[in-house]
């Protein structure tokens, strides 16, 4: 039974309300699974300025500004975020900070929503930085008040990691004590610490190993890193996430609980290595921790019976260790799967139709819920690497193939991911004479992550006004002549614009222009649906092409059909859920027989 103060609380939730008690001022970010609903959640405290950046480069130089002006900062961003960040965030390394400054990790096993599995705990290696990682929500919550005082304390920002199971479970937790800065607020010029040329760089690099040296005495300390005893046969190191599923596995064993995964507490460690029979590195991803003990010269297992791959869980960790356990009393539950798709009525479905049925063209693709125009039945992307990638992969295969690629190459990005990388593309696109399609989804909103505004939308993170960019005038303003908008919805027309861009003789936009279904004012608007008049059906099947959710295919044998007064050799026909249906009126465009109408029409 909790009482009255307890709070129910999903990781992301715990995470804001730890930020708003850390006294932090600023804070920006980009959304991205399974970080969005951190700074969804900050936004509702007072006292707190929070944005969405149009990427998360801008978005940490945003809240390094905040830092040096002497107030707590924060950014947040999914693991492959800080791939883009990483420019300032190495350099920050250097100049350290004046205001708590914490950066926000958000690691995707399994890729749950993510283009790659990378393990972020390099990074902390690599821009010597100290990391911190909790393993549920309420550590996290301290853990992340903990972070902002180590960072004015040792004049360093901090990298904060969580998984997608620590972002999205729930736990019990209270509200706690609200923290100072140490710093000051105001303008305090420092330009031999944070003006990095050279000369100044060089300094700063001493410094960065003398702090390195004094954070591992605080990794030394339990107030991260900590020993949890037990049967001292079996010996586990491990952290964040994993912690738990060593805790289930083999709850009377002994563990050494690191919640500071960088710098490494190589004398606890080893004192903790001696006083076990047997040693085991559980972690989730790369043998980080795995090769770092091993170079000092502890010998354990780790990787050698653990998947370096995935999600780990009671069950793998237990089985791995101890074959010979029932692994049914540790399996979880099989779940049916859930092929992902587009929503019915999405606008993007009426782009990808059409690319579809173009011959001989690639499509590079981008980041974001058009990505699924790669699943059957519309089949359409060719390529998907990195958000804003799409454009200059399609500039890069036109001037590799020259003549060959003319009126072949098309690229496809969101209006949000566009803001993010994508207008750098473009710009380099026209700059250097391509000669391809760029296709700009524009749906008025970032809508795989949740529907955030973006600089785009007209709205802030709060939804107050804002000034929203005119994506037509900003790619004329690069440099772009053709730029035509059109409505997705309508098929013949969505077609005719792509053809007439991919037969011009120069860089074209075509902006394809139709709100997300799941806008409120959208999804809470009055539909009036379409439905199959299947008199007139001849089981063409162009509708069900489309892969629209709401439209089915009901066979017949050739009895029913002849039965039902079709022709024997119809064996079926199309069948709209009027539930589903967002009346957004694609499959109707397609419909050359007057089988699909309005309901009462």
């Amino acid at each position: 039974m909790t009482d009255s103060n307890s709070l129910w609380m999903s990781g992301n939730e715990a995470i804001a309300m730890a930020a708003y008690e850390a006294g932090v001022k600023v804070a920006s970010g980009y959304p991205g699974t399974p970080s969005t609903e951190i700074m969804e959640n900050l936004s509702k405290y007072e006292g707190v300025y929070t944005e969405w950046a149009p990427n998360e480069k801008v978005g940490l130089e945003v809240a390094i500004g905040a830092s040096f002006a002497g107030v707590r900062a924060f950014a947040t961003m999914k693991h492959v975020g800080v791939n883009v960040a990483a420019d300032p965030l190495f350099t920050v390394s250097y100049t350290g900070v004046r205001g708590g400054l914490v950066v926000i990790t958000a690691d995707d096993p399994e890729m749950h929503s993510s283009q790659n599995e990378q393990d972020n705990r390099n990074y902390a290696y690599a821009a010597k930085l100290p990391m911190i990682e909790p393993s549920e929500p309420a550590e996290a919550k301290e853990f992340l008040k903990d972070a902002f005082d180590l960072s004015e304390k040792f004049d360093t920002p901090v990298l904060f990691r969580i998984t997608t199971r620590v972002s999205h479970v729930k736990g019990v937790l209270s509200k706690g004590d609200m923290r100072r800065s140490s710093a000051t607020r105001g303008i305090e010029k420092a330009p031999a610490k944070i003006v990095m040329l050279p000369g100044n760089a060089r300094n700063r690099r001493k410094v960065v190993e003398e702090r390195m040296a004094l954070l591992t005495e605080v990794a030394e300390s339990d107030a991260f890193n900590k020993v949890e005893p037990g049967d001292t046969k079996r010996g586990f190191i491990t952290g964040g996430v994993a912690y738990l599923y060593v805790k289930e596995a083999f709850p009377e064993a002994t563990v050494l609980k690191l919640g500071m995964s960088w710098p490494l507490p190589e004398k606890k460690i080893k004192e903790f290595a001696a006083s076990v029979d047997e040693l085991f590195v559980v972690e989730e991803l790369d043998p980080f921790l795995e090769h770092h003990i091993k170079a000092m010269g502890v010998e354990c297992h780790g990787k050698d019976l653990i998947p370096n791959r995935g999600e780990l869980n009671t069950s793998i960790v237990r089985t791995s260790i101890d074959p010979d356990s029932a692994p049914e009393l540790f399996a979880p539950s099989e779940l049916p799967m859930r092929p992902p798709n587009m929503c019915a009525g999405c606008p993007h479905r009426g782009v990808f139709f059409n690319l579809s049925r173009m011959k001989d063209i690639f499509v590079s693709g981008d980041i974001g819920c058009y990505t699924l125009g790669f699943l059957p039945p519309l089949s359409a992307m060719d390529s998907c690497v990195c958000m804003g990638a799409s454009v200059s992969i399609a500039h890069g295969m036109a001037k590799a193939l020259g003549d060959e690629g003319k009126g072949k190459l098309v690229s496809v990005i969101g209006d949000s991911t566009f803001m993010h990388t994508g207008i750098n593309g473009l710009i380099n696109s026209v700059y250097n004479d391509s000669k391809t399609v760029l296709v700009i989804l524009d749906n008025r909103i970032t809508a795989m992550t949740g529907q955030q505004n973006n600089p785009t939308s007209g709205c802030n993170i709060k939804g107050e006004a804002a000034n929203a960019i005119n994506l037509e005038e900003l790619c004329k303003a690069v440099g772009v002549n053709h730029v035509e908008v059109v409505n997705p919805h309508d098929i013949a027309a969505c077609k005719k614009a792509l053809k007439n861009a991919l037969e011009l003789d120069e860089m074209a936009v075509v902006i394809s222009r139709a709100p997300c279904v799941l806008l409120p004012e959208i999804k809470n608007a009055e539909h009036n649906p379409y439905n199959t008049k299947i008199e007139n059906c001849v089981g063409c099947r162009s509708c069900v092409n489309l892969g629209c959710p709401a439209i089915s295919w009901t066979n017949m044998t050739s009895e029913e059909a002849v039965a039902k007064g079709y022709k024997e050799k119809q064996k079926g026909f199309a069948v709209i859920n009027e539930v589903q249906c967002n009346g957004c009126g694609q499959c109707a465009t397609l419909c050359k027989f007057d089988a699909i109408n309005r309901k009462g029409e």
